[in-house]
Formats: structure tokens, sequence, C-alpha cells
């Protein structure tokens, strides 16, 4: 039993998993939004569809890891190809109902997200186009938590929908209410209805900044096996330089909310985010974090690409999800979601002594 569990451990990447909650988390942040049932509902998908394309990532390697990696659960004979490919497709379908609860356009979101992951484990990941299928998953998987987030509980049926309403803000049924009762003069304005959700595109550039550190790691990862290639990490050291000193910058605007009507004057009463703003030490300290996991690894494997230290590199960047992640929500203003997502970084790192990230 005990070492039926290990296989599986091994096969879905367990270490892994305390990188993804962070995406939903940063998602919520970047919409100005407090965690909740959709967040929730994200993480659970989210969850679910990290170790559905885990299970089928060694399911279609298979052959390949008989050769190179034959310790693997599936080429040692511990889990038979069958249970693999199961898995996948039962995580995957438990992945995309989580996501159905939390509403039509997170089910659409957790959709393209599903499609991207079997797409790249079946057919991209030896392909040019690998490295940017697997950064478009990491930047759906925040948009998923992003869109979860914001319609979840509201009964939206599509993203940025409004109740329809009468040139002065008057719903069409306020103004039959009002024809039936007799009222007698224009109807008073009424404060507009409040769209469905936040918009979604709010969170694009957090999803730009994970999908592009989730390229250069993969970019690495294509040659763990073998090693040999300086290029691939000494572009992938170079671009988390750039992420971090892009990242480090507090988004403009990341408290303010639109204003609203009837309140404070022509412009309407100033709405500021949740919580209060980042201390001005946090965001420099996080970016610094996620720099030193990821890019001192990345030197060493420039500096001597051998398999070993390919894979260490690969590994730590994976791991720096978490502080990119904190660094994300930091920026938008949430400080205690940022401090939040940086309490995995230690059990990610004990969890991955025991079982490798890669």
């Amino acid at each position: 039993m005990r070492a039926a569990v290990r296989a599986w451990a091994e096969l879905l990447r367990v270490s892994a998993l305390f990188t993804v909650p962070g995406d939903a988390l940063a998602g919520a942040a970047a919409l100005g939004r407090r965690p909740g049932r959709g967040t929730a509902l994200a993480v659970g998908a989210s969850l679910c569809l990290y170790e559905a394309g885990m299970a089928l990532n060694d399911w279609a390697d298979r052959d390949e890891d008989a050769i190179d990696r034959p310790h693997r659960p599936i080429p040692s004979g511990r889990i038979t190809p069958g249970a693999a490919l199961a898995a996948a497709g039962a995580l995957t379908a438990a992945g995309l109902t989580m996501a159905a609860r939390a509403g039509r356009p997170a089910l659409t979101v957790a959709t393209g997200l599903a499609a991207t992951v079997w797409a790249y484990d079946l057919r991209l990941k030896h392909t040019q186009a690998g490295p940017a299928a697997m950064a478009a998953a990491r930047a759906l998987d925040l948009l998923l938590g992003a869109t979860a987030t914001a319609t979840a509980g509201t009964g939206a049926a599509s993203v940025g929908v409004e109740r329809p309403a009468g040139a002065n803000g008057t719903s069409r049924a306020a103004r039959s209410a009002r024809i039936l009762s007799g009222a007698r003069g224009p109807a008073q304005p009424t404060r507009p209805a409040r769209t469905a959700h936040t918009d979604v595109r709010a969170a694009l550039p957090a999803a730009a900044l994970l999908g592009a550190h989730t390229y250069a790691v993969t970019a690495v990862s294509r040659h763990e096996a073998q090693g040999g290639s300086t290029a691939a990490p000494l572009g992938a050291l170079a671009a988390i330089v750039a992420l971090g000193a892009a990242a480090v910058r507090e988004q403009r605007g990341s408290r303010d909310l639109p204003p609203v009507p009837g309140k404070g004057g022509p412009g309407g009463r100033h709405r500021t985010r949740p919580g209060a703003p980042a201390p001005r030490v946090l965001l420099p300290a996080l970016t610094a974090t996620y720099l030193r996991t990821a890019a001192e690894p990345l030197l060493h494997a420039t500096l001597n690409p051998s398999p070993p230290l390919t894979q260490r590199a690969v590994g730590s960047g994976i791991r720096a999800m978490i502080p990119l992640q904190a660094v994300l929500a930091a920026r938008a203003g949430a400080a205690g979601t940022g401090l939040a997502v940086m309490g995995l970084v230690p059990l990610a790192r004990t969890l991955a002594r025991k079982v490798s990230l890669t």
C-alpha cells in the first residue's frame, strides 16, 4: 500500500501542487477581489487539471521514459499505462465539474485550459510550440481564478453582461411599474445595474507575466534529460531578471475601482480595492525571493549544462512560481494574499525533498 501511494505521488508530482493555488489567488487580487467561494472552486479545478496533466504527461512519455527515466512509475511497472490514462480522464472531468459550479464563464476558461493541457501532452510538447502551450496553460489558470472569483454566485451567464436599462438608468421593469401605478413626471434616475462581475481583462497583465516565466522554464526543461544546452538556461535567466524588474513596479491604479455613479459629484464617489496598500518593502522583498529562487540555479546550469544542474534549474523555476504569484498579488495591493501564498514555500520545499518536481 505504501509503495502504491509513493508511486502515485511520483506520477502526479505532488510536490509541485503547492505552485497551483497561487494562480487563482493572484487572479482574484488582480481584480481587487477578496478570495471567496469562486476562488476556492478555481483552486480545486486547477489542482485537478494540473494533476491530470501530470498523469497524461507520463502516459504519453512512457516509451521515452523507458530509456531516459526507467525509474518513473510507468516504465518501472509500478503503475500501468491504462491506470495513468484513466486517472488523467477522471481528474479532467473533476476539474471541469468544479469550474462549472463557479459559473459558465469559469467553465469556458477551464475548458480552454483542459484542452491546452491535453494538446501539450499529446502533441505539442516535442514541437516548437511546446513552451508557448505551457505558458498559455499557466496564464489561463490565473484567468480561471479571476473569472471564477468574479462570477461565482452572481448568476452571470457571460462576462461583462449588465441588466438592460433605459437611457436614464431606469430598467424596463421599473418603467412599466410606474406606468401601471399612474405615477406622473419623469422617473428618477436609479443607479445602473452593477455589472455581473469585474472585467477580467484587468488580470491579463498578471497572466502575461506568469506565462512568460512558464515559457522560460519550459524551454529549459526540454533539455533536462540530456543536458548540453547553454542557450536555454541563459535565455531563461535573462527573461527572469526582466520579469523581476517588471513585476517589482506596483501596478498603477491597482487599488482603484470605477466610481459609484451619483455619489460625490459628477465623477462619482471613489472606491478602493479591499485591503490596505502593501508596505513599500514587501514588493521588493518578494521580488528578491523570486529572483533568488529562480536565477541562481539557472546561472549554474548556464555555466555547466549537465543533466543534474539543468534538472535542478527546472525544479527551482517551478518552485519560483510561488514567490512570483505572491509578487503579482502584492503589486495589485493584496499584501495579505501575497503573504498567504508565500506560506506555501516551506511546504513545497519539504515535499520536494521526498518527491521530485520533474
